[in-house]
């Protein structure tokens, strides 16, 4: 294969390579195979303009046009001209197709279902990112260049994936870069001999000169390449594991470490993605639980607490993390006079459910379970580490249902003095209307409990707001204030505008994210979807703690202590859960699904008592990623075997059974020492094809330090070989099969282990597959072109025959 072949090849495989960052966000990922197709009708059709023509900008022009008219043929085949031209309707198509994969891409989450206008977005992205490599790499002959596009390609996938994409789809993006740039370096050192196995080797054999051969200089460069590129690519994957102090990085989205009890949890704003959850078209399961309380509305499940507030966002500090302890501690603030109810509920996370943050009812006192889990004490908040998510978790929490009296709210002391220089600080860019609304809202309250229940009433009921999960989802000062202006907004802007409010005030207050309690089932369990994702403000109150506020209408549940009436419930004993529960979840909803918004937020609805371990309804990946992610595992495992598969079929093949003719064993013969000499071959013994079998059968006995049986092998099977080539009457060796094993166990126990495995796993005879196809396509090239040549003379002959002459 010609160097420019070589890179168009590495250039096709690097793109693919990188595109693999853009598999998890779409479901099914099949489209991956459409671009690969596509792509190759583009890297071929540069192929063959690049051999009839050395114009770079005729052959970049060429791959374009090939380009749109093969997405025409595939996205828009009824509009197109003759159903593959790409006229004025398909390119209006093509427009029509995009707008709506943008609003795609706005309203799914992910992995986002695979509509024809985001096929294109990612399939035409592929392609782009094709034509720009392959131009760069092969056309203009400089891959360097060729990374931006590659990595622009997986910056996007990075991106649209908050942050979030796995390190390995890293690895292989790069690697494919590192391919492509050895490639180019092969190309450039082969300007000055050929690289692969020092000199060129003769048509009649593929045989080196000998042991020196092996050595020759060409050989050294290319290793040294080699091995300064994974060298590189190993330090740009360790730095940043070295360097905790750097963030969370490229390569890790938890920065999560440390041994022990140690380590540190970065910021990460899971508010991403909750406006799209929100959106979602269906409400996909996402959480199913069962617990022993019949006091569900109080049950939100909590991944985290937003404790900063910037101006530019809420968002959580870097804090340290430790171990799980077996007993949580005291929650901060609660004080013995609270009464509280202990409950436990067992969840199961669903198997499209991937989140660092663990929903936990607030606040837990204890968890089980399993896996790498960090836990961070000023949030009570559970944190996976070393890519640990919440996919198909199941999980034992015990936590307390804090029920305090309105009279202790409105008694609670001034909360520290720590606690509130933390927890009221407001950025000096707040809008000064915040602070007067809340001043005037607030006018009639007494105490800082009255204030905080009239900030979420005015909110919830009073104000007139408006609950819109389609409105601008910013998070700064200048959102609060377009909020508290225009009035319609979703939980985000409901919950950030009462904590801020209340800091105003002089409330300590913060953002919790996580879920509301979800819909009761039929089979008594809870089922959380994902338009159950939900923040609310937690307001701090000295002897109760950090205590939940619902200022968003027509979400949740309005807590009990800021109603009118005081509840008098007094704390249950502690219930445990039942081991013996197997009642698989119901998939239907009962009737009391049916339950009104506003009933449900008062907690009318009703609950169950019994619970259990249950499993999420989600039904798992399709069918069709399953199959193309075997597909892939499959080639993963057998693409590294291929050169063992390959020498045990061409052994078998040689040392089978020999045929009953004379012509036929000593066939065989010559065979079974062509076996003899790839053997040697493949332990390290490079063969010389300009030495007579008995010299060979010398050198291999020489070279291999064979002794005794393996030697007399050799020298028998050497003299078979020169009767059958040489012998008036040819002898044909008996037992050359016997003789072929006993050398091969010779050579392979004077090499040691590391020689056994790699004349094993990757022997060097396998490169006899490479020369036959060198060897292939330039018979075919050179019947092309001669072809092609008999063609043009005939052409240019019939141009210059004369006209007859009239008589």
């Amino acid at each position: 294969m010609s160097g420019r072949g070589r890179l168009a090849l590495c250039a096709f495989a690097a793109t693919l390579m990188a595109a693999g960052a853009l598999l998890p966000l779409v479901d099914p990922a099949t489209w991956i195979i459409q671009a690969a197709l596509l792509l190759t009708v583009q890297s071929g059709s540069g192929a063959l303009v690049r051999r009839w023509s050395a114009a770079r900008a005729l052959t970049v022009a060429v791959q374009a046009l090939v380009t749109l008219v093969a997405l025409a043929v595939v996205f828009a085949r009824d509009q197109a001209v003759a159903g593959f031209l790409p006229g004025p309707d398909a390119v209006q198509q093509f427009g029509v197709l995009l707008t709506a994969g943008a609003e795609d891409v706005g309203q799914y989450a992910i992995p986002a279902p695979a509509t024809d206008g985001i096929r294109l977005m990612l399939v035409g992205g592929v392609l782009l990112v094709g034509l720009a490599v392959d131009a760069l790499a092969v056309t203009f002959r400089s891959a360097a260049p060729a990374g931006l596009a590659l990595l622009a390609l997986y910056s996007v996938a990075a991106g649209l994936s908050g942050g979030g994409a796995s390190w390995l789809w890293f690895l292989l993006a790069a690697s494919g870069y590192l391919l492509l740039l050895l490639a180019e370096g092969r190309d450039q050192l082969s300007q000055w001999g050929r690289v692969f196995g020092g000199a060129a080797p003769s048509r009649g054999g593929r045989g080196a000169a000998g042991p020196a051969a092996s050595r020759r200089g060409p050989l050294a460069p290319a290793r040294t390449g080699r091995r300064i590129g994974v060298v590189a690519l190993g330090i740009a994957l360790a730095v940043p594991a070295a360097l905790p102090s750097l963030g969370g990085g490229l390569l890790d989205g938890t920065g999560s470490g440390g041994d022990g009890g140690g380590g540190t949890i970065d910021a990460i704003n899971p508010l991403v993605s909750l406006q799209n959850n929100l959106n979602q078209p269906e409400d996909r399961e996402v959480l199913r639980y069962r617990t022993n309380t019949e006091e569900t509305s109080a049950l939100y499940l909590r991944m985290t607490a937003l404790d900063v507030f910037d101006g530019t966002s809420w968002r959580s500090p870097k804090r340290p993390v430790g171990d799980i302890p077996e007993q949580f501690p005291q929650p901060d603030g609660l004080s013995g006079n609270v009464s509280t109810t202990e409950v436990t509920t067992n969840i199961s996370s669903a198997g499209s459910y991937e989140q660092k943050y663990l929903p936990l009812p607030y606040p837990a006192t204890r968890v089980e379970i399993g896996g790498r889990w960090r836990y961070e004490p000023v949030g009570r908040l559970l944190v996976g580490d070393e890519g640990q998510t919440t996919k198909g978790t199941q999980y034992s929490v015990s936590s307390l249902i804090v029920k305090p009296t309105r009279q202790q709210l409105a008694n609670a002391p001034q909360a520290p003095a720590e606690l509130r220089r933390e927890y009221t600080k407001v950025p000096g860019e707040l809008p000064a209307d915040v602070k007067s609304t809340a001043l005037r809202v607030t006018k009639d309250a007494a105490n800082d409990y009255e204030r905080a229940v009239k900030l979420q009433d005015w909110f919830a009921v009073e104000g007139g707001f408006r609950y819109d999960t389609e409105v601008s989802s910013g998070t700064g000062v200048t959102a609060i204030s377009r909020f508290l202006k225009d009035k319609e907004g979703f939980c985000i802007h409901f919950s950030f505008s009462m904590a801020a409010m209340a800091r105003t005030l002089g409330i300590p207050a913060r953002v919790a994210v996580g879920f509301t309690p979800g819909a009761p089932q039929s089979d008594d369990t809870m089922s959380v979807g994902i338009r159950d994702a939900h923040a609310w403000p937690e307001l701090y109150f000295e002897g109760v703690g950090w205590a939940r506020f619902e200022p968003t209408p027509t979400r949740g549940s309005v807590p009990e202590y800021t109603r009118q009436e005081t509840p008098t419930g007094q704390p249950s004993t502690p219930a445990q859960p039942e081991a013996s529960a197997t009642t698989a979840p119901s998939a239907q909803p009962s009737t009391q699904e049916s339950c009104p918004p506003q009933a449900r937020r008062l907690g009318e609805c009703g609950d169950t008592e019994e619970f259990g371990i249950v499993v999420p309804t989600d039904s798992g990946p399709p069918l069709g990623t399953i199959l193309l992610v075997a597909a892939g595992v499959v080639a993963v495992v057998l693409i590294p075997l291929l050169p063992l598969l390959w020498r045990v079929r061409v052994r078998a093949r040689r040392l089978g059974p020999a045929g009953r003719g004379a012509e036929d064993a000593a066939a065989r013969t010559l065979a079974a020492w062509e076996e003899i000499i790839d053997t040697a071959w493949d332990h390290g013994i490079p063969p010389d094809e300009s030495q007579t079998p008995r010299k060979t059968a010398v050198r291999i006995v020489l070279l291999g330090k064979l002794e005794g049986p393996p030697a007399e092998a050799v020298h028998r099977m050497a003299g078979a070989v020169e009767q059958v080539l040489y012998a008036p009457r040819p002898r044909p060796a008996v037992g050359a099969a016997e003789d072929a094993a006993r050398i091969r166990e010779g050579l392979a126990a004077g090499v040691g282990r590391a020689g056994r495995l790699r004349a094993l796993l990757a022997p060097r005879s396998t490169v006899r597959v490479v020369w036959a196809l060198s060897d292939h396509w330039t018979a075919v090239t050179t019947r092309w072109a001669d072809r092609r040549h008999r063609l043009v003379a005939r052409w240019s002959s019939t141009l210059r025959r004369p006209s007859r002459q009239r008589g």
